[in-house]
C-alpha cells in the first residue's frame, strides 16, 4: 500500500452507486486499517450541502447498509465511534459538471487538505456517474489542472472509470482519445467490478496452481463453456438509463467477456498485471462471431412499463450467443454468452463442460460467482452393489463453508485498494475495450433485425 496521503474525489457521492458500493466500501477499507493513515474523501455534487449534510447523509447510508461489525473486535458503541471517526475525513465540494468554476474551487479545496498535510498529495477521482458525463467531466478536470500529479511517487493522480465505456466502438474510441490526451495509460484505471470479484480471481489459482487443469483445458477435452449472468430483478429504477443501452452492452460487453478471457486465456509470464491483462486482450483479440450462429434477444413483460422506458422500446433485457476464440487451443469450441433481467433467479455462473465417454457421463467445472460462492466440479463414481452403475457426486469448495483467516473483500473494496497502490491487474486496460467492441458492434448493427420475443420469469 502506498502510505502517502491521499484525497478521493467522489463524482456524484450522493448517487445510487455511491451508496451502494462507494461509501460503504472506503468505511470498511478505513475500519480495517487499509486506507493511509492520512486521507481525505471529498464529495462532488450539485446539491446545496455543506460538509454537515454529507456527514448526515453517510451515516445514513451506513446504517441502511447494515455493516456488520462482527468479528472486528469491537466493545459496545465502537461502531458509531469508528463512523463519527470516518466522517471527520469527509468533505463536501458543491458543483455542477458543465461548470469550469466548479472544478475551479475544487482544486482550491484540495490544496486547502494539502496544506493541512504539509505535503503534496496522491489524489484519486472516482466517476460514480452516468457515462454522458464523461466527457465534460475530462474536459473540465483538463482544464482545471486536477489530471495533472503534484509530483513523484507520492504524489500521484489516478482516474476510475465504471463501465459501459462507450456505446460502441467508435464511442470509446472517441473517450480513449479524450482520456489519453489528459491522462497517461498508468493512470487510467477502467473498472469491471467482477473482475475485482474474488471467486472470479480463483479461476486463475485453480487453472495454474494445479497442475492437473491445465493439460486438459483445451478442446481436445472440452466440449463448451456457458457463461451466465442473471437477474432476478427487473431494471427498477434504472429505466431512462437501460433503455437504448441493454443488456448485450450492460453486461455482455465487458464482464461477460472478462469472464471470458480469464478461463480461455494461457499462462502469463507472471501474474503481475501487465501480463495478465496482455493474455486477456490476445483473448478478446480472437473472439469470432457469425451471423449463421443462432442469437436470442428477449424482453420482460412489463419492461415497457417502468419508468423511464418508451413505450416502444426495442431494448433487450435478455440475450444468448455463442462466441469463439480463434487459436488452435480453442478451435470450434462455443462459449455460450447468456444474460438477463427478469429471470427465475439470480446467478452469475461460469460451466466448463469437459467432453463425454463412451458411458455418457460429462464432468462439469462450475465456477458459482454469486450466489453461493465456490467451485464445483460433477465428477461419476460405481454406485455401490453388484452391478455396474454409475452414479453423479459433486466435489465442492465453497468460501461460505470454508475456514479463512481473512474475510473475502467486497469487490468494490478491492477496486480501490488496488488503486491505491497502483495495480492495475484487475482493470481492463485499452486492448481490451478496444477488442471487446470489435467484437460486439457488428453484432449490435445487425441486432434490431433480430426478432425480440417476450418472456416472463425466463
Amino acid at each position: 500500500m502506498n502510505e502517502g496521503p491521499t484525497i478521493f474525489v467522489i463524482f456524484g457521492v450522493t448517487g445510487d452507486l455511491s451508496q451502494r458500493k462507494l461509501l460503504p466500501a472506503l468505511f470498511s477499507l478505513f475500519a480495517h486499517n487499509l486506507l493511509p493513515k492520512k486521507f481525505s474523501i471529498v464529495g462532488f455534487s450539485r446539491r446545496e450541502w455543506k460538509h454537515g449534510d454529507l456527514h448526515f447523509f453517510i451515516e445514513n447510508v451506513l446504517k441502511e447498509r447494515k455493516i456488520n461489525f462482527d468479528g472486528w473486535n469491537l466493545v459496545e458503541n465502537d461502531s458509531t465511534k469508528l463512523i463519527k471517526d470516518f466522517l471527520s475525513h469527509v468533505e463536501y465540494a458543491k458543483g455542477i459538471f458543465d461548470d469550469p468554476t466548479a472544478y475551479v474551487n475544487l482544486k482550491q479545496q484540495l490544496d486547502k487538505i494539502e496544506q493541512k498535510f504539509g505535503q503534496c498529495s496522491n489524489k484519486l477521482l472516482y466517476f460514480a456517474v452516468s457515462p454522458v458525463f464523461y466527457e465534460i467531466i475530462f474536459e473540465n478536470l483538463s482544464k482545471s489542472g486536477l489530471n495533472i500529479p503534484c509530483g513523484g511517487e507520492l504524489g500521484w493522480t489516478r482516474v476510475l472509470v465504471e463501465k459501459p465505456f462507450g456505446k460502441d466502438t467508435e464511442t470509446a474510441q472517441k473517450l480513449e482519445d479524450q482520456l489519453s490526451r489528459i491522462f497517461k495509460e498508468p493512470q487510467i484505471f477502467r473498472i469491471d467490478h467482477y473482475l475485482a470479484k474474488e471467486t472470479v480471481q480463483n479461476i486463475l489459482a485453480f487453472r495454474f496452481a494445479n497442475s492437473m487443469f491445465e493439460p486438459i483445458w483445451n478442446a481436445g477435452a472440452i466440449e463448451k463453456v456457458h457463461i451466465q449472468v442473471l437477474e432476478k430483478n427487473g431494471v427498477g429504477d434504472r429505466g431512462d438509463f437501460y433503455d437504448g443501452v441493454g443488456a448485450l452492452r450492460d453486461v455482455g460487453q465487458n464482464h461477460i467477456l472478462q469472464m471470458l478471457a480469464i478461463i480461455a486465456m494461457d499462462k502469463p509470464l507472471t501474474m503481475q498485471g501487465d501480463d495478465v491483462r496482455k493474455m486477456r486482450a490476445n483473448i478478446l483479440r480472437k473472439l469470432v462471431f457469425t451471423k449463421n450462429d443462432q442469437v436470442f434477444r428477449g424482453q420482460y413483460k412489463g419492461f415497457l412499463s417502468e419508468k423511464g422506458v418508451s413505450p416502444d422500446s426495442q431494448t433487450e433485457t435478455y440475450f444468448k450467443l455463442p462466441a469463439y476464440v480463434g487459436t488452435k487451443r480453442w478451435k470450434n469450441i462455443p462459449f455460450i454468452l447468456e444474460s438477463g433481467k427478469g429471470m427465475k433467479e439470480s446467478k452469475a455462473e461460469i460451466s466448463v463442460y469437459f467432453k463425454r465417454l463412451d458411458c455418457a457421463a460429462q464432468n462439469v467445472v462450475r465456477f458459482r460467482i454469486q450466489p453461493n460462492e465456490g467451485i464445483e466440479i460433477d465428477l461419476w463414481v460405481k454406485k455401490p452393489g453388484f452391478e455396474n452403475e454409475f452414479q453423479q457426486k459433486v466435489l465442492s469448495f465453497s468460501y461460505e463453508a470454508s475456514k479463512f483467516e481473512n474475510e473475502v473483500p467486497d469487490a468494490y473494496e478491492r477496486v480501490l485498494f488496488d488503486c491505491v497502490r497502483g495495480d492495475q491487474t484487475l482493470f481492463a486496460s485499452t486492448d481490451e475495450v478496444r477488442y471487446s467492441w470489435k467484437f460486439i458492434t457488428p453484432i449490435l448493427r445487425e441486432w434490431q433485425k433480430l426478432p425480440l420475443t417476450q418472456y416472463e420469469n425466463k
